[in-house]
């Protein structure tokens, strides 16, 4: 598959579904809160999704049972959300949010404490984070994926935590996922050139323990080999004639 250069009036369309993520994680940030399932906070999600006259994008995409991922704490990416899961105090909870509105997807993830965490897990969390920030920085016509991809693998590793490298970043908007990979490891001055009009989900997946993921019988939760935590952070980025723009971020959350 090509690289697609979306026109202006396309990414106006994708900004309009990062508008409802924005706002989504809003509403999920203050219900992520002990005795919460995770089946009850996906119901929650797909609601707000609808009654924004939009698609919960996740929903039976290759056959994903819920309409977001809900990722707790050693499971790092799709979480499938169920009744049997019950937040409590001092998990860490990953929201990966894909929504389609009028033809048109955005995608991002956050991840939340529930109520008091430990130091390492804020940590964690916050290094996850400041990665993608990381990565970002190197987005502006004429650099390249791998440029992004670098910064954020050296960003994290010198904190000691690892990357798995089996799942990447992608490109978004037409598709819930198009080219090209945006890997959260990799070589700068390698891979495609960074052309305006593209429109990337940069997400880092950043593993406490070792990097080393298995995937549960269900199909699609990933867990870590070692049972450490894992924190996942993403948005969707055009990239601009001089730079970029995140357009699934909240205005006043981003400190760059």
């Amino acid at each position: 598959m090509a690289i697609i250069i979306k026109s202006d009036r396309e990414i106006a369309l994708i900004k309009e579904a990062g508008k409802i993520i924005i706002e989504l994680f809003d509403i999920l940030k203050d219900n992520t809160l002990p005795g919460k399932s995770t089946y009850e906070l996906d119901i929650l999600a797909n609601n707000f999704i609808k009654s924004k006259g939009a698609i919960a994008s996740c929903y039976n995409y290759e056959g994903f049972p819920g309409h977001i991922c809900i990722s707790v704490n050693d499971t790092l990416i799709h979480g499938i959300p169920s009744k049997k899961i019950i937040l409590k105090e001092g998990d860490i909870v990953s929201y990966d949010v894909l929504v389609t509105k009028n033809g048109y997807t955005a995608d991002a993830a956050r991840t939340f404490p529930v109520g008091n965490i430990s130091e390492e897990a804020q940590k964690l969390i916050e290094v996850t984070e400041e990665s993608f920030f990381m990565g970002v920085k190197e987005v502006r016509p004429g650099a390249h994926i791998g440029d992004i991809s670098n910064a954020i693998e050296t960003y994290v590793k010198s904190h000691g935590y690892s990357i798995n490298e089996m799942f990447a970043g992608h490109g978004v908007g037409r598709e819930v996922h198009e080219d090209p990979y945006v890997e959260n490891t990799g070589h700068a001055h390698t891979g495609p050139l960074i052309k305006k009009g593209m429109t990337l989900a940069i997400e880092p997946m950043v593993n406490m323990g070792k990097k080393d993921v298995k995937i549960l019988d269900d199909g699609w939760t990933c867990k870590t080999v070692d049972g450490k935590l894992c924190s996942h952070y993403e948005n969707t980025v055009v990239v601009t004639s001089d730079g970029y723009e995140i357009i699934t971020l909240k205005e006043g959350d981003s400190r760059h």
